[in-house]
This record gives C-alpha cells, structure tokens and sequence, in this order.
C-alpha cells in the first residue's frame, strides 16, 4: 500500500491495530543476540508446530511473534505472554507444550519458569513490569524492542510508526524541525555528546549540494550492544529519524554504515529499506510532499578506528577507512567532500519521538545538559546483564544494583567502565555519580556509545588497563606516530608491569608517555587510547605499586606474579588432577593432593572447578 497522506497512514494504523487486537492473546519470542544463542529460533518454531496441532480458542499461528532484544539477556531465552506480561525466563523446547496447554489454554502460570528474586528464592514475579529491572527504566529508543517484529512494518505502524514522519513532511518546514530538535536538547549518543539541533542547522545552512545523512552502525566498544539491538529489533525507527533530519537539513541521500559482524542488522535494516520504499517512506515524492529521500546499507569491515567519523566516511566512500585532521568539520565538508550530518543509531532511533511528543516533553526527562534518556548494555560482572534505558541524571548505583542487581557470588563491587577502551575505569566511591555526558568526564570517564562493563574484586586492574592497550594497538590504523607507536610502546611497559619487572622510574615513563598521545595523536582513537591506563592509575595506583614493587597481583590474576597452592580442606576429589593440562597436580582419591610448582602454568583451571575452596592464590 503506498501512502502519500495522512489519512492514508491513519487507515493504515488503524487496520494494523485491529488486526493486533483480534489476537486475544500474542506470544512474544525474543530473537535477539543473547536468546538466538540459547535457542530461541527452535523455540519459535516449536510454538508454531504445536499451535498448528493443537487449535487454541483465541491463539493463532500468528500471534506467535518473534521479537527483537527484550533486554534481559541473563534470563535468556524469554518468552512473553501478553496482554498479561506474563514473563517466562530460560524457556526450553522441552519447556512449549506446557506453556501451550497450561498458560494458553486454561491461564495457569508455570512458576518455575518465572523470575526469581536472587535475594529471596520464595518471591516469584509473573508480570514484568514489576521486575526491578524493567520497573526501573524508562525506554523511548528501545520503545519498541522486544514488542514488534522487525520484520513487520506494520507492527510498527501500529505502535504509531510514520506519524512523527507524516506530521514532519505535512505540516512543518525544516527550520520548524531544526528548532524542535534544538529545544529538545538531544546531545549524539554515539560518544561525543554533540548537540544534534546544532549539527543539523549547521549543515542545513552550508550553500553546497548533494548533503548527505549517514547513521552510524558501527558500534566498535567491546561490551556495547545498543545500536545492534536498534538496528535488529526496531529498524524503522532508526529509517524513520534519517528521513526527519534529511528533510531537515535539505538532503536526499543516505547511508547506514553497519559493522560486518552483525549479520542480523544487515539484514533487518535491508528488509525495512525495502518495506519503506514500498509504502512511499523511501523513495519519490514522500507523502506527497515533493521530497525525495533514499538510503543504502553500507558494510563495515569491522575496523574500530571507523567508528570515528572522518574514518567512517572514507569507508562510505570506498576508500581505507583512516581519520583526517578536523580543521574542517564533516557538516561542511564529510562524505564525498560534500556537508554530511552522522548520527548513530540510538540519537536517530530517538528523533521520531521528539517530533511526536515535542521537544518540552522530551526535555523534562533528564537534565538541564543532559535530556532524555540513554540507552546501555549492563555487562561483566553484574546479576542482570542485558540492555536497559534509563533518564539521564541517574546514578551509577541505581543502574547496576537497582537494575543489574549488582555483583553476584556474593563478591564486592570494585570498579565499572563506561565508554569502553576511550573511557575509564570508576572505583566504588563513584557510584553516587550522576550518569550524563558532563559528570563522567569530569572524573575522567565518558559516556561514550553506553557500553558499561562491571568488575568484582577479582579484576586486576592493571591487567585491565593492558588488555584494551593490546585492543587499540591492534585497532589503530597506523596513519600517525603518536598513536602507532606511543600506543605500542605503552602497552609493552603496561605487559612488564604484569610480568613484575617494571620499576617505579617505567610508571613515571608512562604517564609522560600518555600526555604525549593524547596530544599528538591526529584523531579520536590515539587521543583517548591512554585512558585504560590513566584512569586506573588514577584510581587504583596502589594496584600498580603492588605488581612493582611486592612483585604481587592483589587481584591474583597476573600469571608471573602469582601460584596456587593446595590448601588442608582438599577432600582428594581428584577434580583437579582431570582438569590440569601439564599434570602438575597429583594424588590418590581421599587424600590430599600436592601441585608441582614447577610444572605449574598458573593456568587457574584448578581453582575454577574446585568445589571444596581447597586452591589458594598467593
């Protein structure tokens, strides 16, 4: 159906929701990264054979619906029940037969299959919503995700897709637009924090033709998985902002730039391309109103240094993708050499609902420098990882223990990372810190895209610091010195600290070191790469000084610095005998094993399947 009005998209949503409407009951399966990992796809499939067997008074085979991310990727796979939320957690195939017969046909809730409180085992939570996880977020970019089949634009449509886009194109001019998204006081959520009505109106008023739009899908942080949730889960909304900033800023072409390892992405965003154009979203003439937009999916090679944006757009553009110097800016001359406005995904994703809601609404939430909400992906060593939304302002606290439920096995919190190798690592008396683009990087953190990785206190934080050196080193395109080579030198001193055979002379070396990076490196990457060390030295210096001075790991995580020993409470379980590679344990059942210092490689496989704490670090 291709809709040139307004009448025509209210048709269309209105048969949409009817259609929704006539299935009394829907089961959601989350297809996102996390649950297709523990089979959720089978799961889909079994739904619909069993639905087809057996008929189901108000359950179709179509109101089994595969979804993108529900968010909660540590209860994986999950299934939902609607319309009464009812949340099934680590559902197997085994598992579909009981849910059919039990909660579709006679409304029972199967209990095992609910989420648990961690604290209290007898507490048992059917309706999401009223999990602290969910009840503690608010979601307007991944409002859709874990609700609508990205497969389906009519799904989206039904959730009130296009409209934002209709109202735009019908009844606004671009200033109206720009001025909107300016009031609005949306800062880019791919890192830099820049004002977004700014670069719009920026680009919009350079007198130089063809101007591009370009979503960044790169998404290079290890631990963040936002954008890959946006892109597989709700695609249209991600289209639906690039043709409101295009319209905005006068352009007709676009380009989304997705990394190659997210094959999923790829695919769903090319399926809502297709289905855009289709209905006259994409396209000629759109909604009738003389403008013409189009966007091509570009793929990335996976390269870290294109998620920076003169680096993104020379891959764009077919060339290697290395940084130029920003004397002058990509929205006078980006892409092509012509003005280009480059968002990631999660700041288009949010576009529409500003546009639809208007921008006092969306900037009440949030604060004064900081509006809306933001988007991260909870991970490392925290109960609840999975993606979650919250509005800015709040702290670092009531996301990872109000949300992520904090630190599980009982250990303590020792440090968090946000922004990922370009951030920093906070210790715990920063966890009352309000989480926006300003407070973070004034204790030197950034927000960065909104990854947020968790570390208990058997995180070596040197070995930290040395792990994302090895990352950049790896990362860097090699185009400038300071980076290429102060990045790798850096990392080496970092590798001897761990070894145990640096001195307090190297320390002092590489903070030197670091200032010279940062302010001769030509972009974004090398200018950052010294924060792993900076920021962990800044707050775990002590750390430092024990590897170089004790020659000792406190963490007992650094090989050369460390041995285990077989304690009095081994019961000769013989566990670790079957599990050491070089034989270095030995023994006879029920009594106490010895291990072989010297043919010990400190490789930890013996503590890690010791049951009876009998492996000591020291």
């Amino acid at each position: 159906m291709v809709i040139d009005s307004i009448d025509k998209l209210k048709k269309m949503q209105d048969d949409a929701c009817q259609k929704l409407d006539r299935q009394k009951k829907k089961v959601l399966i989350c297809l996102g990264p996390g649950c297709l990992a523990g089979g959720s796809d089978q799961l889909l499939s079994e739904f619909r054979k069993v639905l087809k067997q057996k008929k189901v008074k108000g359950v179709t085979v179509e109101a089994v619906k595969q979804v993108g991310c529900h968010g909660f990727c540590a209860r994986g796979p999950l299934v939902i029940i609607e319309p009464e939320r009812i949340f099934y957690t680590k559902v197997k195939k085994a598992h579909v037969k009981d849910i059919v017969a039990k909660t579709l046909v006679n409304g029972e809730i199967i209990e095992k299959l609910l989420y648990t409180d961690p604290d209290d085992h007898a507490k048992k939570m059917a309706d999401y919503q009223e999990i602290p996880f969910y009840k503690n977020q608010q979601r307007i970019s991944l409002r859709n995700c874990g609700q609508i089949d990205p497969d389906r634009i009519d799904d989206y449509i039904a959730m009130g897709g296009y409209s934002a886009l209709g109202k735009v194109l019908t009844r606004m001019k671009p200033a109206k637009v720009l001025d909107e998204v300016s009031k609005s006081g949306l800062r880019g959520r791919g890192g830099g924090g820049f004002s977004t009505g700014r670069k719009w109106a920026t680009c919009a008023k350079i007198d130089d033709e063809p101007r591009y739009v370009i979503c960044n899908g790169d998404e290079g942080d290890p631990g963040a998985f936002m954008d890959r949730c946006i892109m597989e889960g709700d695609p249209h909304s991600v289209l639906e902002g690039m043709i409101i900033c295009a319209f905005a800023v006068g352009s007709n072409y676009g380009y989304i730039y997705v990394r190659e390892e997210y094959p999923l992405a790829v695919i769903n965003m090319q399926k809502a391309i297709e289905a855009a154009r289709e209905h006259n979203f994409l396209g000629k003439n759109i909604f009738n109103s003389g403008f013409d937009f189009d966007v091509l999916v570009i793929r990335g090679g996976g390269a870290f240094v294109c998620g920076e944006s003169s680096a993104l757009m020379k891959s764009v553009a077919g060339e290697v993708g290395e940084p130029r110097a920003k004397y002058i800016r990509s929205v006078v001359k980006g892409v092509f050499d012509k003005p280009t406005v480059l968002n990631n995904v999660e700041t288009f994703a949010t576009v529409p609902v500003i546009l639809d809601k208007g921008s006092k609404w969306f900037s009440s939430i949030g604060t004064k420098k900081s509006t809306g909400t933001k988007a991260f992906s909870l991970a490392g060593k925290v109960k609840n990882t999975g993606l979650v939304e919250v509005p800015m302002g709040v702290t670092l606290r009531d996301i990872i223990f109000d949300i992520g439920g904090g630190v599980p096995e009982g250990r303590t919190f020792k440090a968090v990372q946000t922004g990922g190798p370009s951030g920093g690592c906070l210790p715990e008396d920063k966890l009352d810190l309000p989480v926006d683009f300003d407070s973070l990087t004034e204790v030197g953190s950034m927000m960065g895209s909104g990854g947020m990785i968790v570390m208990d206190d058997r995180t070596c934080m040197v070995e930290v610091a040395r792990y994302f050196l090895h990352f950049l080193v790896e990362e860097s395109c090699g185009k400038c010195s300071p980076c290429r080579e102060g990045l790798y030198q850096l990392l080496n001193l970092c590798t001897k600290i761990t070894e145990g055979k640096a001195t307090e002379a190297d320390l002092d070396l590489m903070e030197q070191l670091s200032k010279t990076i940062q302010i001769g490196s030509l972009c974004g990457l090398g200018q950052s790469g010294p924060n792993p060390f900076i920021s962990t030295l800044t707050y775990f210096r002590e750390e430092y000084l024990a590897h170089i001075n004790d020659k000792k790991c406190p963490a007992g995580i650094c090989r050369s610095l460390i041995k285990f020993v077989i304690n009095d409470e081994c019961t000769g379980c013989m566990a670790c005998i079957k599990v050491c590679p070089t034989e270095a344990i030995t023994g006879e059942k029920k009594k106490l094993h010895v291990l072989n210092q010297d043919l010990c490689t400190q490789c930890g496989s013996c503590e890690a399947v010791c049951n009876f704490e009998a492996i000591d670090i020291i």
